[in-house]
């Protein structure tokens, strides 16, 4: 699955000067990832966002909003969020931001084993 660049783009600009930040492609979209965690993803026009399960019935019930069931099933703390509520620059940086400030909570992580 594609992702949309110039909603990714946008996403640059929110966390240009935050540190810490790296992106990956994964699960065919682009992951943008805090000190290792993954905190955003581009799927499509979709964001993909990890607020955590004490923001996720908050997340929910915001339009444009469903469970993030990638797998097939939800996953709590993770949200879809539609294009149709990134449109503006305000939105879009309260939902990167949340999700970042969600991330930076999470212990640190070990490297990966060889």
């Amino acid at each position: 699955m594609a992702y949309d660049e110039g909603t990714a783009e946008r996403v640059r600009e929110v966390v240009q000067s935050q540190r810490g930040i790296s992106e990956r492609r994964m699960f065919g979209g682009l992951a943008f990832m805090a000190n290792g965690h993954m905190f955003v993803e581009m799927l499509g026009g979709t964001l993909m966002a990890r607020v955590g399960p004490a923001a996720y019935a908050a997340a929910l019930a915001k339009p444009h909003v469903r469970e993030m069931d990638f797998t097939g099933r939800p996953m709590k703390g993770y949200a879809f969020v539609k294009a149709e509520d990134l449109a503006s620059e305000q939105a879009l940086a309260g939902w990167v931001n949340r999700c970042l400030a969600f991330a930076a909570t999470l212990p640190p992580k070990l490297p990966a084993k060889k």
